[in-house]
């Protein structure tokens, strides 16, 4: 064979992980954009005009059409305390979890003791004990399991948690995991804060809560992971975050993470692909972490020269907002539900605070 061109990987005798089943659970308060407007506009009165002309087309041109929150849209934007938000937290996302991890454990005809591996995922809220230790109580999870809470990665924490479930089957064969990711970005609005990161946060963020199954099992079938890996950008710590104030976990957004993202694009995407002998053209799905408008444009108008499309991931943005790190969960449940060719592949991306990359390549 000529030098320079690669041969095919074979992934047939190593050993194997699978996604098993995604599954998601909506919160109870759910109102569409328009009806969230005069609530914006109330809390917006006594700013200057231009400003809330600004902050309001920012609201209305954010492509999220509905969101879904832990708190009653009056509880958003009232004088509630940091301590009262975080108890919101805390007992909605313990319910939320759930019902979303007995979802996915029937959807893949698992029994909650079958799992060896749990993971949670969350970053806007605290609770301590972690929320697979309230899990492990509701559902009477094996008093062995093995726990694993994953905090401050942001939006870039589903990708995450796979990655360190993956690595866990990986060296464990015969092996089940669950990665729970629940997010309420609504409990960190700051009334008292009319700075552009709370505004956008306001107008792009919703909460969700989403369940990834996955396996080492030789029984369980479904797409199989084949490789992932982190990308941490050097010296941007101040891109993306939360300050802990005293009114609760203020949003950190650098109005300039599109263009590091760009910056960045090439390194981010095609060394990793060519490490497993792939290209760009060669992956037919792309699942992407919707982290607003911006992002998914830009993002769109650098594959869309590749002949992909992100409509999934634009999709999910319109439908829900962005969850935070529960959000790609919420697109890779749309390719896991839908019907695939043995062969096609995925690339899943999303990106977080650090400022960091997370990547994952599956293959059906």
């Amino acid at each position: 064979m000529e030098m320079g061109i690669p041969l095919p990987v074979d992934y047939s005798n190593s050993m194997s992980v699978s996604i098993k089943t995604v599954s998601k659970v909506l919160p109870k308060y759910s109102r569409p954009t328009s009806d969230i407007i005069p609530f914006f506009e109330a809390w917006l009165q006594g700013q200057e005009e231009r400003f809330i002309r600004k902050a309001l087309k920012i609201m209305e041109g954010a492509e999220v059409d509905r969101r879904y929150s832990f708190l009653a849209p009056e509880e958003v934007f009232s004088n509630l305390s940091f301590e009262e938000r975080n108890n919101i937290y805390i007992k909605e996302g313990i319910k939320y979890a759930t019902e979303c991890l007995s979802t996915a454990l029937a959807k893949a005809n698992w029994e909650p003791q079958d799992l060896d591996y749990i993971i949670t995922v969350s970053c806007t809220g605290i609770m301590i004990p972690s929320l697979d230790a309230y899990l492990i109580n509701e559902l009477k999870l094996r008093q062995d399991i093995v726990r694993l809470p994953v905090t401050e990665m942001g939006c870039a924490a589903g990708v995450s948690g796979m990655i360190y479930a993956k690595n866990f089957l990986q060296s464990n064969p015969g092996k089940r995991a669950a990665v729970i990711a629940v997010e309420s970005p609504t409990a960190t609005f700051q009334l008292n804060d009319y700075s552009m990161a709370n505004i956008v946060s306001a107008a792009i963020f919703g909460d969700g809560t989403a369940c990834v199954l996955m396996s080492s099992h030789e029984n369980d079938e479904g797409p199989k992971i084949i490789a992932e890996e982190m990308y941490h950008f050097f010296d941007n710590t101040q891109m993306m975050g939360f300050s802990l104030r005293n009114t609760g976990l203020q949003m950190v957004l650098d109005p300039a993470v599109p263009e590091v993202i760009a910056q960045h694009f090439e390194g981010i995407i095609h060394p990793f692909l060519a490490k497993n002998n792939l290209s760009i053209k060669e992956i037919d799905h792309l699942i992407f972490h919707p982290g607003g408008k911006k992002i998914v444009h830009l993002v769109e108008g650098l594959f869309k020269v590749l002949g992909k499309n992100m409509d999934d991931t634009k999709e999910v943005l319109r439908l829900y907002g962005n969850m935070s790190s529960a959000t790609i969960l919420y697109v890779l449940e749309r390719f896991i539900d839908g019907q695939h060719k043995a062969g096609e592949t995925g690339l899943m991306l999303s990106f977080g605070p650090g400022f960091s990359a997370q990547r994952m390549l599956i293959q059906w």
